[in-house]
């Protein structure tokens, strides 16, 4: 029971943080926001928000942050939760903030295989690693469609993935129908488990290695040449002529023994 009512209580922790979440998305979309952080801290749980323009967020003299920080502590079940800003530094290689982007351009008009490409070129020029894009619905036609496009190192699936693959998902709304946008980036400093660099010796600790003498007299060094064997008739020749004396010796002890 004890262990039910544990994996309930962390089940329902999560549904909030993702209502919270939403809530924030809806509130600064057009702030470039960019993510969530929770820390939980003996004073209560901190909220860091990421977006890319932190003076839409802020508002005059505080109002909008403090305004949304009073939400939080009413609506939500949070334990005296205190909302933070941070910036982000590079707004291509953050997969939310380019998945809204993406949305914005589709329902501002712009042919989705044009938003499609820029987006993905955009990331890469910023030194990401891979990206993968994805738009999925109604894209030219009353029938459902998906059109992905990819460059670089992508994981789908596994630790890689969950550990290097920042993804962020956005929704169009256009007249047709709903576009969902999905990006997914592989960051620039990701060390994949294939990428092995080999350290040199100084950086181990190591003294470098002597360099090699030259020779200077090759003919002194050089073993001596192998003299090649004769062929094999030419023994055969020389073993026959060794015995044949034997042969004598013996035909001439057996005269004497019958004499």
């Amino acid at each position: 029971m004890s262990q039910n009512s544990t994996i309930r209580k962390f089940i329902d922790r999560n549904v909030e943080r993702q209502l919270v979440r939403e809530y924030l998305l809806s509130k600064t979309e057009r702030a470039g926001f960019g993510g969530l952080d929770f820390q939980r801290t003996p004073e209560g749980t901190k909220v860091t928000l990421s977006a890319e323009r932190v003076g839409m967020v802020i508002g005059r003299k505080g109002k909008i942050i403090n305004e949304l920080q009073r939400n939080l502590q009413n609506n939500f079940k949070l334990d005296n939760p205190r909302l933070e800003v941070a910036e982000i530094e590079a707004p291509e290689l953050n997969a939310q903030v380019m998945a809204s982007k993406l949305a914005s351009a589709l329902e501002r008009g712009w042919y989705f295989r044009r938003a499609g490409h820029s987006t993905l070129l955009n990331i890469m020029d910023k030194g990401a690693k891979g990206c993968l894009v994805v738009l999925s619905g109604k894209l030219t036609g009353s029938r459902n469609r998906t059109q992905k496009f990819q460059k670089g190192n992508i994981k789908y699936c596994g630790d890689t993935a969950l550990q290097f693959m920042d993804i962020g998902k956005a929704v169009c709304v256009k007249k047709l129908g709903t576009i969902g946008c999905t990006v997914a980036i592989m960051q620039a400093d990701s060390k994949l488990p294939h990428e092995i660099r080999i350290k040199e010796r100084h950086e181990v600790g190591l003294s470098p290695l002597s360099e090699v003498a030259i020779i200077s007299e090759a003919s002194e060094e050089l073993p001596e040449p192998i003299a090649e064997e004769a062929p094999a008739d030419e023994i055969l020749e020389e073993v026959i002529e060794e015995a044949a004396p034997v042969e004598e010796v013996v035909e001439s002890t057996d005269e004497e023994a019958t004499e």
